[in-house]
């Protein structure tokens, strides 16, 4: 008889499918209609899957709204049952206690970035839809692009404005489950015998346009990654592999880190990816080794890593294992070049590095 017992879930596996199920027949679904360039047409998708759904029979409510629409939004609008929004000095809120009482299956909200008004039950309005998710309503929601906390500098940069509100990264991460970006119509080809002024401002739009649309769907892609995960973990499947970069730096006292750890943020950013940086602990270390090493990792937090000081006198296996448990993609890791380090690499701890990512690409940085 051949043994399956490897292939048992352990308890804690087991628990984190249980604890998953449990949390998907309790709280109710949330699906974003994101948007990465204004007018793209978020409220009129969100509102049209409403009108959809009212008609196939779901109880569907509308709880906040934008001040202004166009016709053929108004004329969507006038379908649907709308919950009124509470009255607080010169703004407005979701009811949430008014929402939950009438129970709706579905409840639309355009626009969750928005902060609530003094006075409010919650401060912010991505609060209000943990509410509402957590009561077992379902939540259709939009929001723009650059109301993202990770991504406010860099829109910002592309497009000279900043967003005065926004809602946590893990936000989406954590509580989406469908997310759906909405495309911006074709940016139209150059004008013929436009003037050279006139083709580097189309060109440059449409290199802004084509960036924000990549954020977008890189945003997509890691609501998607840790669902993903998510799923994985719970029916014990190690996960080494994802959608989403994930960046590894490790430095020790005597390695030149900044540049490493500048190229791995830099890539982190470029992918809205997730960047770590660990340091395997090592015994005896000078006065002047623990300056080097703590200067390393205060610039390391700095640059917004996730630090993790390990402890496990074989610093390889210690790497290795860490980058399986968090996924990671890409591991940076600094080489010295004295003392002929290049010709004794293949019989060193790099080397076994590099065999045994399976999966994981190993970038070396000579110092």
């Amino acid at each position: 008889m051949v043994n399956d017992s490897s292939q048992r879930p352990s308890p804690e596996q087991l628990l984190a499918q249980i604890q998953l199920e449990e949390r998907r027949k309790r709280r109710g679904q949330l699906k974003v209609f994101l948007g990465y360039a204004a007018g793209v047409g978020k409220s009129f998708q969100m509102l049209d899957e409403g009108r959809r759904r009212h008609e196939r029979g779901e109880d569907v409510v509308v709880c906040a709204t934008q001040p202004q629409y166009p016709a053929e939004i108004q004329a969507i609008l006038q379908k649907l049952e709308v919950i009124p929004t509470l009255k607080i000095g010169d703004a407005e809120s979701i009811d949430v206690h008014a929402v939950i009482r009438r129970h709706p299956q579905v409840a639309l909200i355009d626009g969750v970035a928005y902060d609530n008004p003094p006075g409010s039950p919650n401060p912010h309005r991505w609060q209000d839809v943990e509410q509402l998710l957590e009561a077992g309503i379902s939540v259709i929601t939009t929001v723009n692009l650059q109301y993202l906390e990770k991504l406010r500098d860099e829109v910002e940069r592309l497009t000279g404005k900043r967003a005065p509100y926004s809602i946590p990264r893990g936000f989406l991460d954590g509580s989406a489950d469908e997310i759906v970006v909405v495309d911006a119509p074709p940016v139209e080809s150059l004008v013929r015998g436009a003037t050279p002024a006139d083709r580097a401002a189309q060109l440059a739009q449409q290199h802004k346009l084509s960036r924000l649309r990549e954020l977008a769907l890189l945003v997509a892609a890691s609501v998607v990654d840790h669902q993903l995960e998510s799923y994985l973990r719970s029916h014990g499947v190690d996960q080494s592999w994802g959608l989403q970069e994930r960046i590894l730096v490790c430095i020790t006292p005597r390695s030149n880190a900044v540049k490493m750890l500048e190229s791995g943020r830099r890539n982190a950013d470029r992918f809205q990816g997730e960047f770590y940086v660990v340091y395997v602990q090592q015994p005896a270390l000078s006065e002047e080794d623990r300056a080097i090493l703590q200067q390393n990792l205060d610039y390391a937090r700095e640059l917004g890593a996730e630090v993790e000081v390990l402890d496990d006198p074989n610093a390889t296996d210690a790497i290795l294992n860490f980058a399986r448990q968090k996924g990671i993609t890409q591991i940076y890791i600094g080489h010295s070049m004295r003392e002929g380090g290049w010709r004794r690499l293949r019989s060193n701890s790099i080397e076994r590095l590099i065999l045994s990512a399976e999966g994981i690409d190993v970038v070396v940085y000579p110092h």
